[in-house]
């Protein structure tokens, strides 16, 4: 059989990929890479935009497809044998990357290119191209450009342990509880457990910290020292605070070398800090805006998050004895209060939400708004679960991508959007290479037959990553590194995500992707207006709990001295933003892959930035909506040609103000968010 990885005529043969294969691709396609960069940097080689394209980008794009399916598999389907094979390639990978971004003949060539000669896509990725030498080193020589190679090849392998350590630590975990323990917990949670169990051949009812089964605990669970067990296992994962054998997946270690050296990458550079060397490529000028930002939205949102606060306190005493809450009871008295003051239960919604039908619902608004089709397409796939689609318009395919819905063991927690690849129109063949996405959740099984329950989170989430994966697809520019989302201010990024959240609250939108699991029949309209009257509950908490993230991520990088412990810079934080203080043992920084795994570094703000803007581009359908409560499709065609067209074609700011006519304001977000009006007495 031929090498699956080195297949480059189509999709990729995830189904066919095997860990022995990771070792030979890379030595062939690294060879070709290596190749070509001698090959374009040589002193005759013209420094022609189009001409280094063909050659150079042509043989990285196919390592990078490449790595991507294993990086991809060892996400979604981790064995021991696939994590030996990338973890052994791995610094090879790195090492290449660091020294082509890194390398000054290139550089030069880059820099010799005359802009007058390119078309406005490729000055954009021109101008991108030659701030990132400068930033991966270029300019470094001598001792310096080695030390500055050894650290991207040294982070690459801590954050690749650290994302080990908190799925190791996450998987590791089981209770089996029993029949007297789970009272309270929904029956489909407590089936699937019971299912685990009995496939292990034990006992009771098999309680992990994934999330479907985690969260359910958290919030239903009657036994106090049930939510107890289960919350401090989960907040101690991959943290010297774990139990026993547990304590092997402690990222202490990693996450003070991470910050060291990132620290020293930051002052090779000429920065200060690390959140210095982050901002350069954002919209955001500098740390300390990022900072004022946060700590003014704080402002804003503490007495929300206040009255918050006292509501939970005044309810758990009055109504469920308890006269001091932990931690641990904070998910189940609000669940509780949520169903005492608005009458309904995230159990009772969820009935509503099955999996076939709310992606049905999702796909037709995104046909409606962005005018495309989308189809059930074949291709081969890692898990029987996964399914693959295509957009199109008329007849011509604009995008494809992968979904892939369930949790299960040896995938990492979360969601995300990857790409598979971009749009493209090759250099060495004159084709228009079309977008392929990866759109991956950590959703429930459905369970005796049925199809999976979605949580009224759940959907949001997935239209949070179809958000992402539409500005990856539905892009028309042509030019691969400024195509999508290739290019776009990291602090813009989440803008079409967060915007296609909003949809998840509006009625004509919801009414077509509901029916109860048993009966079929749709949301009540009743039971959506007590969601809507619910829809900022404890906002101001979640604004503030983001907050904290954010705030603690920037001062990690900008403030802190990596040679010391990180729980001190975590409490001042607390102590300045949260309203609800954690017990001493909570160690959540510990699995914080965004930033120590995650490409977030100095960036986590970016949620917060990006949902300014998110809620501002909202307002305009808001202002166009039709007599029939349907959103207007003109609006949904500038939204698209503006922002998910355009991509990263040209600075986020300039996409924004294209379809908004002006700057963004906050009034949008503070208003959706129920803090527009002042706080009640």
């Amino acid at each position: 059989m031929s090498n699956a990885l080195l297949e480059f005529s189509g999709l990729p043969q995830f189904d066919r990929i095997t860990p022995e294969d990771v070792a030979p691709a890379v030595d062939v396609l690294l060879g070709r890479a290596n190749a070509a960069l001698e090959a374009v940097t040589a002193p005759d080689f013209p420094a022609r935009w189009d001409a280094i394209a063909k050659v150079l980008d042509v043989a990285t794009e196919q390592l990078g497809t490449a790595w991507g399916a294993v990086s991809h598999l060892n996400s979604v389907a981790d064995t021991p044998e696939l994590r030996a094979a990338y973890n052994a390639a791995l610094p090879r990978v790195t090492e290449f990357w660091t020294r082509l971004g890194a390398d000054e003949r290139l550089y030069a060539k880059y820099k010799a290119i005359d802009p007058a000669t390119l078309t406005s896509e490729q000055r954009q990725a021109h101008k991108n191209a030659v701030r990132n030498f400068v930033l991966s080193g270029a300019e470094l020589v001598g001792a310096a450009k080695e030390r500055f190679a050894q650290i991207q090849e040294r982070q690459a392998e801590l954050s690749q342990k650290f994302s080990e350590n908190a799925l190791d630590a996450t998987d590791a975990f089981a209770y089996y509880a029993t029949e007297a323990e789970v009272d309270g917990i929904p029956a489909d949670v407590l089936q699937a457990a019971r299912d685990a169990a009995q496939a292990e051949g034990k006992e009771g009812y098999k309680l992990t910290l994934k999330m479907p089964c985690y969260l359910p605990v958290m919030q239903f669970a009657h036994q106090s020292a049930l939510r107890e067990k289960i919350y401090r296992a989960y907040v101690t994962r991959a943290s010297d605070q774990a139990e026993g054998d547990a304590r092997k997946y402690d990222n202490t270690a990693l996450i003070g070398e991470i910050l060291a050296l990132r620290k020293e990458e930051a002052q090779l550079l000429g920065y200060a800090n690390f959140g210095e060397v982050s901002v350069v490529a954002k919209m955001a000028d500098s740390p300390t805006e990022v900072v004022t930002f946060l700590r003014d939205l704080a402002h804003r949102a503490r007495p929300y998050a206040e009255k918050d606060v006292a509501d939970l306190r005044a309810f758990a005493s009055s109504q469920l004895g308890l006269a001091d809450p932990q931690s641990w009871d904070w998910p189940y008295v609000a669940e509780k209060l949520k169903e005492a003051r608005y009458a309904f239960s995230e159990q009772e919604v969820k009935q509503y939400f099955t999996a076939p039908k709310v992606l049905a619902g999702l796909f037709k608004i995104i046909e409606t708004l962005f005018e495309v089709a989308i189809r059930r397409d074949s291709a081969p796939v890692w898990n029987p679960a996964v399914e693959f689609y295509r957009i199109e318009r008329g007849d011509t395919l604009v995008g494809q991508f992968y979904l892939d819905q369930p949790a299960r063991t040896g995938k990492r927690g979360g969601a995300w959007m990857d790409d598979v690849r971009t749009r493209w129109l090759r250099p060495d063949t004159g084709v228009l290479q079309t977008p392929v996405a990866h759109l991956v959740c950590n959703f429930a099984s459905g369970v005796d037959g049925k199809p999976p329950l979605l949580t009224h989170d759940d959907v949001i989430t997935l239209f949070h990553e179809f958000g992402h994966g539409l500005h990856h697809m539905l892009t028309q520019v042509n030019e691969r590194d400024v195509s999508g989302i290739g290019g776009v201010e990291w602090d813009a990024v989440e803008l079409p995500s967060q915007f296609m959240e909003n949809f998840c609250w509006e009625w004509d939108v919801l009414k077509h992707m509901t029916a109860h699991v048993d009966t079929g029949e749709p949301l009540p309209r009743a039971l959506f207006d007590k969601m809507i009257a619910a829809k900022n509950f404890q906002s101001g908490m979640q604004t503030l709990r983001q907050i904290e993230f954010s705030l603690f991520d920037m001062l990690l990088h900008t403030e802190h001295d990596p040679a010391k412990d990180i729980m001190p810079l975590l409490a001042q934080v607390r102590a300045e933003v949260a309203v609800l203080q954690p017990p001493a043992f909570s160690r959540t920084a510990h699995t914080f892959s965004h930033i120590f795994a995650g490409g977030y570094a100095a960036g986590y703000y970016s949620y917060k930035w990006a949902e300014v803007l998110s809620a501002d581009a909202y307002a305009a359908f808001e202002e166009t909506v039709g007599s029939d409560g349907q959103p207007s499709a003109e609006t949904g065609r500038r939204y698209r040609e503006a922002i998910l067209e355009a991509g990263g074609s040209r600075p986020a700011m300039e996409s924004f103000k294209a379809f908004r006519g002006r700057e963004p304001r906050l009034d949008a977000l503070m208003r959706h968010q129920g803090m527009a009006e002042p706080v009640a007495a």
